[in-house]
Protein backbone atom coordinates (compact mmCIF):
# COMPACT_ATOMS: atom_id res chain seq x y z
CA UNK A 1 0.00 0.00 0.00
CA UNK A 2 1.24 3.49 -0.90
CA UNK A 3 2.28 5.73 1.98
CA UNK A 4 -0.03 8.78 2.07
CA UNK A 5 2.93 10.99 2.91
CA UNK A 6 4.32 10.22 -0.57
CA UNK A 7 1.26 11.64 -2.43
CA UNK A 8 2.26 15.34 -2.42
CA UNK A 9 5.67 14.54 -3.86
CA UNK A 10 4.21 12.27 -6.51
CA UNK A 11 1.65 14.92 -7.47
CA UNK A 12 4.37 17.49 -8.02
CA UNK A 13 6.33 15.02 -10.13
CA UNK A 14 3.26 14.28 -12.33
CA UNK A 15 2.59 17.98 -12.88
CA UNK A 16 6.19 18.54 -13.92
CA UNK A 17 6.08 15.64 -16.39
CA UNK A 18 2.82 16.84 -17.98
CA UNK A 19 4.23 20.33 -18.44
CA UNK A 20 7.16 18.83 -20.31
CA UNK A 21 5.08 16.80 -22.83
CA UNK A 22 5.60 18.28 -26.33
CA UNK A 23 2.64 19.45 -28.41
CA UNK A 24 0.52 20.56 -25.43
CA UNK A 25 -0.18 24.03 -26.82
CA UNK A 26 -3.34 25.89 -27.73
CA UNK A 27 -1.80 27.62 -30.71
CA UNK A 28 -3.22 26.41 -34.04
CA UNK A 29 -2.71 27.13 -37.70
CA UNK A 30 0.37 27.34 -39.88
CA UNK A 31 3.56 28.71 -38.49
CA UNK A 32 5.62 31.50 -40.06
CA UNK A 33 6.52 30.70 -43.63
CA UNK A 34 3.97 27.83 -43.95
CA UNK A 35 2.10 29.17 -46.95
CA UNK A 36 -0.75 27.37 -48.69
CA UNK A 37 -0.45 26.12 -52.26
CA UNK A 38 -0.25 28.82 -54.90
CA UNK A 39 -2.68 28.83 -57.83
CA UNK A 40 0.14 27.64 -60.05
CA UNK A 41 0.63 24.44 -58.05
CA UNK A 42 -0.78 21.10 -59.15
CA UNK A 43 -4.26 20.66 -57.67
CA UNK A 44 -4.31 18.69 -54.45
CA UNK A 45 -7.12 17.14 -52.47
CA UNK A 46 -9.09 19.95 -50.89
CA UNK A 47 -9.64 19.65 -47.15
CA UNK A 48 -11.69 22.85 -46.84
CA UNK A 49 -14.95 22.53 -44.91
CA UNK A 50 -18.05 23.78 -46.74
CA UNK A 51 -18.52 27.50 -46.03
CA UNK A 52 -21.41 28.45 -43.81
CA UNK A 53 -24.55 29.37 -45.70
CA UNK A 54 -25.40 33.04 -45.76
CA UNK A 55 -21.75 34.07 -45.60
CA UNK A 56 -21.22 37.79 -46.08
CA UNK A 57 -17.62 37.69 -47.25
CA UNK A 58 -16.61 40.48 -49.57
CA UNK A 59 -17.07 39.56 -53.26
CA UNK A 60 -13.96 39.25 -55.38
CA UNK A 61 -13.33 41.71 -58.23
CA UNK A 62 -14.99 40.60 -61.49
CA UNK A 63 -11.79 40.55 -63.53
CA UNK A 64 -10.64 37.13 -64.76
CA UNK A 65 -7.70 35.43 -63.08
CA UNK A 66 -5.26 33.39 -65.14
CA UNK A 67 -4.78 30.00 -63.48
CA UNK A 68 -1.88 27.64 -64.15
CA UNK A 69 -2.39 24.08 -62.95
CA UNK A 70 -1.35 20.52 -63.73
CA UNK A 71 -2.97 17.19 -64.51
CA UNK A 72 -2.02 14.08 -62.55
CA UNK A 73 0.61 13.13 -65.13
CA UNK A 74 2.24 16.57 -64.95
CA UNK A 75 0.73 18.07 -68.12
CA UNK A 76 0.66 21.88 -67.86
CA UNK A 77 -2.80 23.40 -68.23
CA UNK A 78 -4.09 26.96 -68.41
CA UNK A 79 -7.47 28.22 -67.26
CA UNK A 80 -9.26 31.48 -66.54
CA UNK A 81 -11.40 32.05 -63.46
CA UNK A 82 -14.26 34.57 -63.38
CA UNK A 83 -15.43 35.15 -59.77
CA UNK A 84 -19.11 35.48 -58.88
CA UNK A 85 -20.64 38.50 -57.22
CA UNK A 86 -21.37 36.36 -54.12
CA UNK A 87 -18.74 34.84 -51.85
CA UNK A 88 -18.56 31.91 -51.40
CA UNK A 89 -20.21 30.97 -54.67
CA UNK A 90 -21.19 27.88 -56.62
CA UNK A 91 -18.79 27.31 -59.51
CA UNK A 92 -19.46 26.11 -63.05
CA UNK A 93 -16.57 24.42 -64.86
CA UNK A 94 -16.93 24.78 -68.63
CA UNK A 95 -15.15 22.20 -70.80
CA UNK A 96 -14.70 23.05 -74.49
CA UNK A 97 -15.33 20.91 -77.53
CA UNK A 98 -12.74 19.26 -79.74
CA UNK A 99 -13.10 21.94 -82.41
CA UNK A 100 -12.18 24.91 -80.26
CA UNK A 101 -10.72 26.27 -77.01
CA UNK A 102 -11.84 27.79 -73.73
CA UNK A 103 -12.42 31.12 -75.52
CA UNK A 104 -15.50 29.71 -77.26
CA UNK A 105 -17.41 30.00 -73.98
CA UNK A 106 -16.53 33.69 -73.88
CA UNK A 107 -17.39 34.36 -77.50
CA UNK A 108 -20.75 32.65 -77.30
CA UNK A 109 -21.55 34.80 -74.24
CA UNK A 110 -21.91 32.05 -71.66
CA UNK A 111 -19.16 33.23 -69.30
CA UNK A 112 -20.69 36.68 -68.99
CA UNK A 113 -24.18 35.18 -68.60
CA UNK A 114 -23.18 32.84 -65.76
CA UNK A 115 -21.01 35.39 -63.95
CA UNK A 116 -23.94 37.83 -64.12
CA UNK A 117 -21.92 40.90 -63.23
CA UNK A 118 -23.08 43.20 -65.99
CA UNK A 119 -20.30 42.26 -68.39
CA UNK A 120 -17.67 43.55 -65.98
CA UNK A 121 -15.45 40.50 -66.18
CA UNK A 122 -16.63 38.31 -69.03
CA UNK A 123 -14.08 39.32 -71.65
CA UNK A 124 -10.97 37.52 -72.82
CA UNK A 125 -7.46 38.51 -71.77
CA UNK A 126 -6.52 39.36 -75.34
CA UNK A 127 -8.63 39.96 -78.46
CA UNK A 128 -8.84 37.09 -80.92
CA UNK A 129 -8.39 37.38 -84.66
CA UNK A 130 -11.39 36.93 -86.94
CA UNK A 131 -10.01 33.53 -87.96
CA UNK A 132 -10.03 32.43 -84.31
CA UNK A 133 -13.60 33.56 -83.68
CA UNK A 134 -16.07 30.74 -84.22
CA UNK A 135 -18.88 32.91 -82.84
CA UNK A 136 -18.98 36.46 -84.21
CA UNK A 137 -22.47 36.92 -82.70
CA UNK A 138 -23.07 35.92 -79.05
CA UNK A 139 -26.07 33.75 -78.26
CA UNK A 140 -29.08 35.82 -77.05
CA UNK A 141 -29.13 34.52 -73.47
CA UNK A 142 -32.10 35.55 -71.37
CA UNK A 143 -30.75 37.53 -68.38
CA UNK A 144 -30.34 35.56 -65.17
CA UNK A 145 -32.26 36.67 -62.08
CA UNK A 146 -30.29 39.32 -60.19
CA UNK A 147 -29.76 37.02 -57.21
CA UNK A 148 -27.97 34.39 -59.30
CA UNK A 149 -24.23 34.65 -59.95
CA UNK A 150 -21.82 31.79 -60.52
CA UNK A 151 -18.07 31.55 -60.45
CA UNK A 152 -16.92 30.34 -63.87
CA UNK A 153 -13.79 28.33 -64.61
CA UNK A 154 -12.78 27.71 -68.22
CA UNK A 155 -9.61 25.95 -69.32
CA UNK A 156 -7.87 24.42 -72.33
CA UNK A 157 -7.54 20.66 -72.55
CA UNK A 158 -3.99 19.50 -73.36
CA UNK A 159 -2.99 20.07 -76.98
CA UNK A 160 -5.49 22.94 -77.26
CA UNK A 161 -5.13 26.68 -76.78
CA UNK A 162 -2.67 27.73 -74.09
CA UNK A 163 -2.23 24.31 -72.49
CA UNK A 164 0.71 22.00 -73.13
CA UNK A 165 0.96 20.71 -76.68
CA UNK A 166 1.40 17.04 -77.57
CA UNK A 167 1.95 17.26 -81.34
CA UNK A 168 2.98 13.63 -81.81
CA UNK A 169 -0.07 12.10 -80.12
CA UNK A 170 -3.23 11.01 -81.90
CA UNK A 171 -6.73 12.05 -80.86
CA UNK A 172 -7.35 8.59 -79.43
CA UNK A 173 -4.11 8.57 -77.45
CA UNK A 174 -4.88 12.00 -76.00
CA UNK A 175 -8.24 10.84 -74.65
CA UNK A 176 -6.88 9.41 -71.39
CA UNK A 177 -5.06 12.67 -70.79
CA UNK A 178 -8.25 14.67 -71.29
CA UNK A 179 -9.90 12.69 -68.50
CA UNK A 180 -7.02 13.66 -66.20
CA UNK A 181 -7.36 17.27 -67.37
CA UNK A 182 -11.05 17.26 -66.47
CA UNK A 183 -10.30 15.80 -63.04
CA UNK A 184 -7.64 18.45 -62.44
CA UNK A 185 -10.02 21.21 -63.55
CA UNK A 186 -12.66 20.12 -61.04
CA UNK A 187 -10.08 19.92 -58.25
CA UNK A 188 -8.66 23.32 -59.16
CA UNK A 189 -12.12 24.90 -59.30
CA UNK A 190 -12.81 23.70 -55.75
CA UNK A 191 -9.66 25.44 -54.50
CA UNK A 192 -10.24 28.82 -56.15
CA UNK A 193 -10.72 31.91 -53.96
CA UNK A 194 -14.36 32.70 -53.44
CA UNK A 195 -15.46 29.21 -54.52
CA UNK A 196 -17.66 26.91 -52.45
CA UNK A 197 -15.65 23.66 -52.69
CA UNK A 198 -18.75 21.52 -52.22
CA UNK A 199 -20.83 23.23 -54.92
CA UNK A 200 -19.24 22.63 -58.31
CA UNK A 201 -20.85 21.37 -61.52
CA UNK A 202 -19.56 20.83 -65.04
CA UNK A 203 -20.97 21.78 -68.44
CA UNK A 204 -19.16 20.60 -71.55
CA UNK A 205 -19.45 20.15 -75.28
CA UNK A 206 -18.23 17.18 -77.34
CA UNK A 207 -15.02 15.95 -75.68
CA UNK A 208 -15.94 18.24 -72.80
CA UNK A 209 -19.42 16.67 -72.70
CA UNK A 210 -17.77 13.36 -71.90
CA UNK A 211 -15.19 14.94 -69.60
CA UNK A 212 -17.70 16.64 -67.30
CA UNK A 213 -19.27 13.24 -66.52
CA UNK A 214 -16.14 11.07 -66.57
CA UNK A 215 -14.45 13.26 -63.96
CA UNK A 216 -17.43 14.22 -61.76
CA UNK A 217 -16.18 13.03 -58.38
CA UNK A 218 -15.71 14.67 -54.98
CA UNK A 219 -17.37 18.07 -54.68
CA UNK A 220 -18.99 17.79 -58.13
CA UNK A 221 -22.78 17.94 -57.84
CA UNK A 222 -23.57 17.04 -61.43
CA UNK A 223 -22.84 17.43 -65.12
CA UNK A 224 -24.59 18.70 -68.24
CA UNK A 225 -23.39 17.17 -71.50
CA UNK A 226 -23.85 18.96 -74.82
CA UNK A 227 -23.32 16.31 -77.51
CA UNK A 228 -21.21 13.60 -75.86
CA UNK A 229 -19.88 10.74 -77.96
CA UNK A 230 -17.73 8.34 -75.95
CA UNK A 231 -14.75 10.40 -77.14
CA UNK A 232 -12.58 9.80 -74.07
CA UNK A 233 -12.59 6.00 -74.38
CA UNK A 234 -15.07 5.63 -71.52
CA UNK A 235 -18.59 4.52 -72.46
CA UNK A 236 -20.92 7.40 -71.72
CA UNK A 237 -23.58 5.11 -70.25
CA UNK A 238 -21.10 3.65 -67.76
CA UNK A 239 -19.84 7.06 -66.69
CA UNK A 240 -23.41 8.31 -66.21
CA UNK A 241 -24.27 5.29 -64.06
CA UNK A 242 -21.40 6.03 -61.68
CA UNK A 243 -22.49 9.65 -61.26
CA UNK A 244 -26.23 9.10 -60.89
CA UNK A 245 -25.67 6.19 -58.50
CA UNK A 246 -23.92 8.74 -56.29
CA UNK A 247 -27.14 10.76 -56.26
CA UNK A 248 -25.95 13.46 -58.65
CA UNK A 249 -27.68 15.04 -61.63
CA UNK A 250 -26.65 14.29 -65.22
CA UNK A 251 -28.44 15.83 -68.20
CA UNK A 252 -27.65 15.12 -71.82
CA UNK A 253 -28.47 17.34 -74.80
CA UNK A 254 -28.20 16.23 -78.42
CA UNK A 255 -29.72 16.80 -81.85
CA UNK A 256 -31.09 14.06 -84.09
CA UNK A 257 -28.83 15.22 -86.92
CA UNK A 258 -25.80 14.39 -84.73
CA UNK A 259 -25.96 10.59 -84.71
CA UNK A 260 -23.03 9.76 -82.37
CA UNK A 261 -24.26 12.19 -79.73
CA UNK A 262 -27.85 11.04 -80.05
CA UNK A 263 -26.73 7.45 -79.53
CA UNK A 264 -24.65 8.41 -76.49
CA UNK A 265 -27.52 10.31 -74.86
CA UNK A 266 -29.97 7.48 -75.48
CA UNK A 267 -27.55 4.85 -74.14
CA UNK A 268 -27.69 6.09 -70.54
CA UNK A 269 -30.36 5.95 -67.88
CA UNK A 270 -30.89 6.57 -64.17
CA UNK A 271 -33.17 8.19 -61.62
CA UNK A 272 -31.37 11.54 -61.84
CA UNK A 273 -30.61 11.36 -65.57
CA UNK A 274 -32.53 13.38 -68.17
CA UNK A 275 -32.21 14.10 -71.88
CA UNK A 276 -33.18 16.95 -74.17
CA UNK A 277 -33.24 15.80 -77.80
CA UNK A 278 -33.73 18.44 -80.49
CA UNK A 279 -34.89 17.63 -84.04
CA UNK A 280 -31.81 19.41 -85.41
CA UNK A 281 -29.08 21.76 -84.28
CA UNK A 282 -25.79 20.06 -85.03
CA UNK A 283 -22.97 19.27 -82.64
CA UNK A 284 -22.04 20.80 -79.28
CA UNK A 285 -21.37 24.53 -79.59
CA UNK A 286 -23.39 24.84 -82.80
CA UNK A 287 -26.45 24.53 -80.55
CA UNK A 288 -25.71 28.14 -79.54
CA UNK A 289 -26.22 29.57 -83.03
CA UNK A 290 -28.46 32.58 -82.59
CA UNK A 291 -30.43 31.66 -85.72
CA UNK A 292 -31.65 28.35 -84.28
CA UNK A 293 -35.20 28.17 -83.01
CA UNK A 294 -34.80 25.49 -80.34
CA UNK A 295 -37.73 24.61 -78.10
CA UNK A 296 -37.01 24.93 -75.24
CA UNK A 297 -34.12 27.37 -75.81
CA UNK A 298 -30.72 25.96 -74.90
CA UNK A 299 -30.17 28.61 -72.21
CA UNK A 300 -33.44 27.61 -70.52
CA UNK A 301 -32.28 23.99 -70.40
CA UNK A 302 -28.98 25.07 -68.84
CA UNK A 303 -30.70 27.30 -66.28
CA UNK A 304 -33.12 24.53 -65.30
CA UNK A 305 -30.18 22.19 -64.79
CA UNK A 306 -28.29 24.74 -62.68
CA UNK A 307 -31.29 25.30 -60.45
CA UNK A 308 -31.74 21.57 -59.91
CA UNK A 309 -28.09 20.63 -59.48
CA UNK A 310 -27.39 23.51 -57.09
CA UNK A 311 -30.80 23.20 -55.38
CA UNK A 312 -31.69 26.80 -56.17
CA UNK A 313 -35.43 26.30 -56.47
CA UNK A 314 -37.49 27.98 -53.75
Amino acid sequence: MMNKRMLPALLVLVLVLVACVPGQTQETGAGPGDEGPALTDAPAEIQTEPPASGSDLEPLPPDPQRIEFQAADGASLIGWYYPAVVNPAPVVVLMHWGGGTKEDWILVGMVDWLQNRGGAGGGAFAPLSQEEMLFDTPYPFEPLPDELSFGVFIFDFRDFGESQAFPEMSFSDLAAGWVMDAEAAYATARSLPGADPQRVIGIGGSIGADGVVDACGEGCLGALSLSPGNYLNIPYSEAVTVVVDAGKQVWCVAARDDAPSLAACESAEGDSYATQIYPSGGHAMTLFRASLDLDPPIDQVILDFLKLAFDLTP
